[in-house]
């Protein structure tokens, strides 16, 4: 790093600040949410029911609430049963949602809940056998106040890895604008009335391709010794994937991380969470979309996860496109220590990613172009992150390092194809996932 030496302490403090207002406001939204994710873990005080089986807890999917979903400001989902659908990582013998409230103004109201393995790809239909109520603290109702979250009960069920799981929730009033993650590339239901118990699937017609409510589903079983997240932007929430075929790079990583486990190798056995929101910045929050900033959101997203052993992370591209003016690399590499001693101070380890090249896109410029370059010296350097996964590196054009290389990319010169995000997956090292924080960077 050549530029702004002389202001790195004035950054510093800054970021700190900022950091810690964002804690604080996450903190308080999320007060009382905490999860079990010890091994064979007794449940909360608060939940009376007991253990499905013995194991270790761990997040198999996930996604980060990025907003208030348009439209749905005054009815909310009231007098509907929305049923989602997603993609596990790693399997297990017991199971336990956490749906939001967090952009409702109202209180949300739960009447109505279940999970079920999905009796065919892309299709609202249970598997025979596999529907299972879901209670909070013993009651099928839960209230999730304004801001709130709340975790499920555990239930019995064999929840295979590599398969889609239903959840569906049943609300009778509005709890005003709906919390949703935007780009789920999966199709949802929903279905007039309450029908979460219906295995049919015959009830509920596409609806979009949101995550209504739910953002955790953890699994508690033998597979997993705990769970990767993976922190980004859109590249990381997999907006270009082809919908409905879960080839994310998060995804792949799973399927590498199985596939290798499978053959004995020494390699970390994790559950992959995917917290990619579209439009996400190290620094600041979204004005619209993007949702809050990297700092704002670790503890909700990162660390508020189950069982957390490593995060990936993935973010700085929308700090420089989405700057009105010329970003600072400096602030930005500051604003990524900084996810990385938090990280670190609650034993995680952080392994970070080369920020990708956009060459061609509409927000490309000479001096942007040099803001990256800047910014991945310092990662390549060390000194930010444990490990580095050089993603810069895997996606470039040998011709044009300043872009994408034709086949990795989706068509808009900044987001991967397919193959561009296998690409990605491909490139972590997988023993870089292993070992725990260092002490000191």
């Amino acid at each position: 790093m050549t530029r702004h030496r002389g202001g790195y302490a004035l950054l510093s403090a800054l970021v700190a600040v900022i950091v810690a207002v964002s804690a604080g406001i996450y903190a308080a939204a999320d007060a009382g949410t905490a999860r079990p994710d010890t091994f064979a873990a007794p449940p909360a005080p608060h939940n009376p029911a007991q253990p499905a089986s013995t194991g270790v807890w761990a997040t198999t999917w996930a996604a980060a609430p990025d907003g208030a979903e348009p439209g749905t400001e005054t009815l909310g989902t009231a007098g509907r049963t929305v049923r989602n659908l997603v993609h596990t990582s790693v399997g297990g013998t017991g199971a336990r949602v956490t749906l939001s409230n967090l952009y409702g103004t109202r209180p949300l109201t739960v009447t109505h809940a279940t999970l079920a393995v999905a009796a065919a790809d892309d299709s609202p239909a249970a598997a025979a056998g596999t529907l299972r109520r879901l209670t909070f603290g013993g009651a099928t109702t839960v209230v999730v106040a304004p801001g709130g979250q709340a975790v499920s009960d555990t239930v019995a069920v064999a929840l295979p890895a590599d398969s889609d799981v239903l959840v569906s929730v049943y609300t009778p009033t509005s709890a005003g604008p709906v919390t949703f993650h935007r780009h789920a590339r999966q199709t949802g239901f929903t279905a007039d009335g309450e029908h979460t118990e219906d295995v049919t699937g015959t009830a509920f017609t596409a609806a979009g391709t949101h995550w209504r409510y739910l953002t955790a589903l953890d699994v508690l079983g033998p597979e997993a010794d705990g769970t990767l997240v993976a922190l980004g932007d859109s590249i990381t929430d997999g907006i270009t994937a082809t919908e409905g075929a879960d080839r994310r790079w998060p995804d792949i990583l799973a399927e590498r991380l199985r596939a290798a486990a499978a053959t004995g190798a020494d390699v970390p056995r994790y559950g992959v969470a995917n917290e990619g929101i579209s439009g996400n910045q190290v620094l600041a929050d979204g004005r619209e979309r993007g949702g809050p900033s990297g700092l704002s959101r670790l503890d909700r997203d990162v660390l508020g996860r189950t069982n957390v052993k490593v995060v990936v992370i993935d973010l700085g591209v929308n700090d420089i496109l989405r700057n009105r003016r010329l970003a600072d690399p400096d602030a930005i590499v500051t604003g990524l220590r900084a996810l990385v001693e938090r990280a670190h101070a609650r034993g995680v380890r952080a392994v970070g990613t080369t920020l990708t090249p956009f060459g061609g896109h509409r927000g490309y410029s000479g001096a942007r172009e040099a803001v990256r370059q800047q910014v991945n010296a310092a990662i390549r350097d060390g000194g930010v992150f444990d490990a580095v996964v050089d993603f810069d590196k895997a996606l470039r054009d040998p011709y044009d390092p300043r872009s994408l290389r034709p086949e990795y990319d989706s068509g808009d010169r900044l987001h991967p194809s397919d193959l561009g995000y296998r690409k990605l997956a491909e490139a972590i090292d997988l023993t870089d996932l292993k070992g725990s924080a260092t002490a000191a960077l």
